[in-house]
């Protein structure tokens, strides 16, 4: 039986299972890249200094809809990509400082091809899945918006068929 290529869920993830299960799924593998993201302590101001250190971050999403964006990602990816495998788990809730958010696995028969997917991914995923992000500190909170570089990183790979 296959696992699920995309978790959108509360509780945390263990790297090393994850990219156990995923190997252990095709003989063809020769590559794994791995991508896990955590909450920063330190939240940036507009002009990029550090600001006001963050107790938490709170991540919402539409059941149904984010998985379905972030499994047309993945079927992207595939086309673009030599791939043997994905799997993506995205945190939702409050995370504190420290905590995983996000964890992006890709397999490939080749790294090239792996290393290219994965930051394909992440890049796609930073900007396009349906997440919306509240970051919380001792001086209030504030929604997360959309920076310049994440959208130039995305530019690179074209827009989504």
């Amino acid at each position: 039986m296959t696992a699920a290529r995309v978790s959108v869920q509360a509780d945390d993830f263990d790297l090393s299972s994850e990219v156990a299960r995923l190997r252990s799924q095709d003989g063809q593998i020769g590559a794994v890249v791995s991508f896990v993201g955590t909450v920063r302590e330190w939240l940036a101001s507009a002009d990029g200094t550090l600001a006001d250190p963050q107790a938490c971050l709170e991540l919402e999403h539409y059941p149904g809809m984010t998985e379905s964006a972030i499994e047309a990602m993945i079927d992207e990816a595939g086309r673009r990509f030599d791939l043997r495998g994905v799997r993506v788990i995205h945190r939702v809730g409050r995370l504190a400082v420290g905590e995983q958010i996000v964890l992006v696995v890709v397999a490939s028969s080749h790294r090239g091809q792996a290393f290219s997917a994965c930051e394909f991914l992440m890049d796609w995923l930073k900007t396009q899945a349906p997440f919306w992000k509240k970051e919380i500190s001792a001086t209030g909170s504030r929604w997360v918006e959309a920076k310049a570089s994440d959208d130039e990183a995305l530019a690179r790979w074209g827009a989504l068929p």
